[in-house]
Formats: C-alpha cells, sequence, structure tokens
C-alpha cells in the first residue's frame, strides 16, 4: 500500500510549488499508513480511505508551510496531529508544539513522533485554557475551532507580541472578521490551493494591533 500512497502523495505535490524530499515523502506516507491503521480502533479521523487522507489532510497540510513566519508554533485542538505532524516533518528547522485534550489523540501522536524520528514535535495533552507555556509562540495554529471568536479568545496568552494567528478555514469568513476585537486586525487571508480537493480553502493570518 505504501508505494501507491507515495503515487497519491507525488502526483498531488507535482501539482503544487511545494518543496518535499524524498525522505519527508516517506515519513508522509508512514504517517497516513498509521493514521489509517490507528484510526480503526480510535476512530482519529471521520476519513477512512488512506488515499483521501493523502489529499485531504496531508496535503492540505502542507500547503499552509510557506506562510509560516518565525520558529515556534502550536497546533491548538491537533486532533490526529494535523496540520501539526505534516508541517513538522517538511519544515525540521521549526519547531511544534502539539496540543489536544484526549488522550488517545495525544498517544497517537506520541507514537508517530517516535517511529518516524522526529526532533522537533512535542505532544502535550491539555485544555488550551490551562497551558502555560515558558515561551510564547510566532505562530498559533488551527484547523479545529469553529469560530474565529474562540479560537482569539481560548489562545489569547499563546502568542509573543509579533506573533501570529493561523486559522485554517474553508469558506473566506467575512462575517467572523468583521467581529475581532480592537486590540486584534486582520493581517492577511491566504488563498489555499490544494489539488484534487473540492470546497474553499484560507489561511487567515490575525495579529495585534499596534
Amino acid at each position: 500500500m505504501k508505494a501507491q500512497l507515495r503515487n497519491t502523495l507525488d502526483r498531488l505535490l507535482s501539482k503544487t510549488a511545494l518543496s518535499v524530499s524524498d525522505q519527508q515523502r516517506d515519513q508522509l506516507v508512514t504517517l497516513v499508513t498509521l493514521l489509517d491503521k490507528w484510526n480503526k480502533a480510535f476512530n482519529l479521523t471521520s476519513v477512512r480511505d488512506p488515499h483521501a487522507m493523502v489529499g485531504r489532510h496531508v496535503v492540505d497540510s502542507l500547503v499552509v508551510g510557506p506562510y509560516l513566519t518565525g520558529v515556534h508554533f502550536i497546533d491548538v485542538g491537533t486532533g490526529p496531529g494535523l496540520p501539526g505532524l505534516p508541517l513538522a516533518i517538511a519544515n525540521p528547522d521549526k519547531q511544534f508544539v502539539l496540543l489536544d485534550s484526549l488522550g488517545k489523540r495525544i498517544r497517537f501522536i506520541r507514537m508517530v513522533i517516535h517511529q518516524l524520528g522526529l526532533t522537533n514535535v512535542i505532544a502535550v495533552e491539555s485544555r488550551v485554557e490551562a497551558y502555560r507555556p515558558e515561551q510564547k509562540f510566532d505562530g498559533v495554529l488551527s484547523r479545529a475551532f469553529a469560530s474565529l471568536d474562540d479560537m482569539i479568545s481560548w489562545c489569547a496568552h499563546l502568542p509573543a507580541p509579533a506573533g501570529r494567528f493561523l486559522a485554517l478555514k474553508g469558506q473566506y469568513p467575512a462575517q467572523e472578521l468583521q467581529s475581532l476585537p480592537a486590540h486584534l486586525v486582520l493581517d492577511k487571508v491566504h488563498s489555499l490551493v490544494v489539488p484534487e480537493q473540492d470546497g474553499d480553502r484560507h489561511l487567515v493570518v490575525i495579529k495585534l494591533a499596534k
């Protein structure tokens, strides 16, 4: 199955401008096989087809990579490690904390970290409100929050002064952006292209107002 998954990954990546090494591609394929295996017992994702996971989970995460500015990032409500694990694999020069409150997800992520030999990822089991890191983050990532309001209020203590909130959204969230609190401003909205995937993808970047 790995060879077929690698073909799917290579095909999708060929339709992007992303630079992903052979070793990183092998690690991404292994991530999908582990997610497929553990999903049967732990119900980590509603996506059951491993070939669909390559596009909807792996490449969907990787397309955020070009917009990561800085070194230290946290993926809040990471679930089974998305987008954090694919981004960590493809960006070994950056450090990632993957945060989730559900133990089975964190156990899965720690197993993946061990299997792939990743040295730039830490998995933390905690509610975001209770997590108090020693070092603030250049970027606070999430693809799990229902609304920008929730993400910003629950994660307000996480970004460094020059840090950014990076929210992965589907459609352009015009209504949510109108209700940003006064101390935050919209930095940029990037339209993301994920090959062979239906629906809109946007990365909303929010920063502290000066």
